[in-house]
């Protein structure tokens, strides 16, 4: 096997490969021994059948099978001696199959990290803010474990139904559309002033005190998310069944022990406090390194790999149309399309591109590596939090090369935390909300 090497761009290799006969012919033979071993036909043993009714009887599987493993086999040894790590998968034109008795050629081109000359990345001064707490952010944080342990009674009062409240209703939906035949429910709960429903839907609900019943009219919103209803109106019939209201538990000892087994609330409360400074903490590291490496590679000239611009894109649109979903919209209730959005979404891509070359090439050169087991544990901890089976995961990360992606975001995090502890943090006061909104 002989094989030469282009650069297509700074960050694209073609490697053209041409076969000789004999080897084409010896992965032909490889290929259909194991047939004769592990193939049973009538009329012959196991093991025993001839080659040549062997290579009758599988000469298509026998001839894709043999071009497939000879090409792996070549790449992994041209890459080991290449001494490269593709950025993404590597792509093999098509050739066609190997045949008996004649040489074969193919190529394949992958995408290398650019060469890159790195500036000065260590030492660096860099303002990061210091950590505050604030004792009302301390109080909304107990306020939410009250209200999740609170009982839930029946309001005794007869009145309408008012935020805070837990509304018992029936409601059905009168339209000419096909998609209102399934707007209706019984015994239905909506917690009022959660945001859980449409403003008008909750504005008729609470025109009604239990037992009563009424009807208006509800339009919904452009961008909803089901577009056959997204701007149009209904007629919303409703019955108050009944209301339940939330019995907060007091802010004392034990509250603090039902919330977790603390001793008394002021312990509850210093453990809130310590969690929220923690993750203050990281949020301000999180701020402080983006400014950080911005500061770094501003002037840069950093030639982008197409794939890790375009896989970056895909998982910003992505999280964008999630985002919409959960607040029942769609992208195209916006009136954008897929592209108008990978469009805005690509100087953000670049720039995040940048930055991951940049600290793929500090990785390089600081003799960074990320071990087997580091991949494993991430890729267990996507697993975890995605409730299904870690070999499954793993079989799916290895199918579409994301555990490439796995270990280089890895060095990428382990490139970072060495350039931030080298650097001249230097804390500076917290700003203010009004600063901040600014």
């Amino acid at each position: 096997m002989e094989y030469t090497v282009e650069d297509l761009s700074p960050v694209e290799k073609k490697v053209s490969v041409s076969v000789p006969v004999e080897e084409v012919n010896a992965a032909l033979a490889a290929t259909t021994a194991i047939y004769g071993r592990t193939t049973q036909i009538k009329g012959f043993r196991k093991g025993k059948v001839p080659m040549q009714v062997v290579e009758g009887k599988f000469k298509r599987q026998i001839l894709a099978e043999a071009t497939q493993d000879m090409v792996n086999y070549q790449l992994n040894e041209i890459m080991t001696e290449l001494k490269l790590a593709p950025l993404s998968g590597i792509k093999v034109d098509n050739a066609g199959e190997i045949a008996k008795g004649e040489p074969y050629s193919y190529v394949f081109t992958f995408e290398v990290p650019p060469a890159i000359d790195l500036p000065e990345y260590r030492g660096r001064k860099v303002e990061q803010e210091a950590v505050t707490i604030d004792e009302k952010e301390i109080d909304q944080v107990v306020d939410r474990i009250r209200g999740n342990l609170a009982e839930i009674r029946d309001v005794e009062e007869k009145r309408k139904a008012q935020d805070g409240d837990i509304a018992v209703i029936d409601f059905a939906a009168i339209g000419d559309v096909k998609a209102f035949e399934g707007l209706r429910s019984q015994n239905f709960q909506l917690e009022l002033g959660k945001g859980q429903a449409l403003e008008s839907f909750e504005a008729l609900v609470k025109t009604l005190a239990p037992g009563e019943q009424g009807k208006g009219e509800i339009t919904f919103p452009d961008d909803f998310l089901n577009t056959e209803l997204a701007g149009k109106s209904v007629e919303m019939h409703i019955h108050m069944r009944g209301l339940k209201e939330k019995v907060l538990p007091e802010a004392d000892d034990a509250l603090a022990k039902k919330a977790g087994g603390y001793e008394s609330y002021q312990a509850l409360r210093d453990a809130i406090s310590s969690s929220y400074a923690a993750s203050r903490q990281t949020l301000n590291r999180s701020v402080a390194e983006k400014k950080l490496l911005d500061s770094i590679i501003e002037g840069m000239e950093i030639p982008l790999p197409p794939s890790l611009v375009e896989r970056t894109i895909e998982n910003l649109c992505g999280e964008h149309v999630s985002r919409l979903e959960r607040k029942g919209k769609s992208l195209e209730s916006t009136g954008k399309t897929m592209e108008q959005l990978k469009a805005e979404y690509l100087p953000t891509a670049e720039q995040a591109a940048r930055v991951q070359v940049f600290l793929m090439a500090v990785a390089a050169k600081e003799g960074i590596t990320v071990s087997p087991q580091e991949v494993e544990a991430e890729i267990r901890k996507v697993a975890a939090q995605s409730g299904q089976e870690y070999e499954m995961i793993k079989q799916y990360y290895e199918h579409t090369g994301m555990h490439v992606l796995v270990k280089d975001r890895i060095l990428a995090d382990k490139a970072m935390e060495l350039i931030y502890e080298a650097a001249e943090v230097v804390e500076v006061p917290a700003a203010k909300p009004e600063a901040q909104a600014e």
